[in-house]
């Protein structure tokens, strides 16, 4: 499955720490995350995998390779404001994202709100699972369909109208 993380600012801590949490069950699928995200998240995982096993802040070339042992696990694309949200959106459009989690900032309006804007209808045209606050995340997460390799989504015939609809 391919599942994208997104945060805003004021909610990345909170969408760091759920990776971190569901972080056995996530490392089966492919991430992307828009770039500022992401980073955090390789950071993250990787400090807190030191801290597991009791290097601390160890200065060797362990952690390293640990950042890029995450780095391979998640793919970094552009920051949201600088295209990333779009890039995560022609995904969607293109069904190579399944899993939309994408926690909002609502008491704060973003920049790039058009673009935020696009991803929430895309995640919903395309019946991707969206999510976007930690409880809908772990509603999704412990779904018996999440790890169902039977289970496809179902994409909106009104989709297939549009491509094949003649002026």
């Amino acid at each position: 499955m391919n599942i994208a993380l997104v945060a805003h600012d004021g909610r990345k801590q909170e969408l760091i720490e759920w990776v971190k949490y569901n972080w056995e069950t996530l490392s089966q699928h492919n991430l992307f995350a828009t770039g500022t995200t992401g980073k955090l998240i390789i950071q993250a995982l990787t400090e807190s995998h030191l801290d597991m096993i009791g290097l601390g802040n160890y200065t060797d070339e362990y952690p390293e390779r640990l950042r890029v042992a995450y780095s391979s696990k998640v793919t970094c694309l552009l920051s949201g404001p600088l295209g990333g949200d779009a890039q995560i959106g022609a995904m969607i459009a293109e069904g190579k994202i399944d899993c939309l989690i994408f926690f909002c900032d609502n008491l704060v309006i973003q920049g790039h709100q058009n673009d935020i804007q696009g991803l929430s209808r895309l995640a919903s045209l395309y019946n991707v699972a969206f999510a976007t606050n930690r409880t809908t995340a772990d509603m999704i997460m412990t779904s018996p369909l999440f790890n169902n390799n039977n289970y496809h989504r179902i994409i909106p015939s009104v989709i297939e109208s549009y491509r094949n609809r003649t002026l």
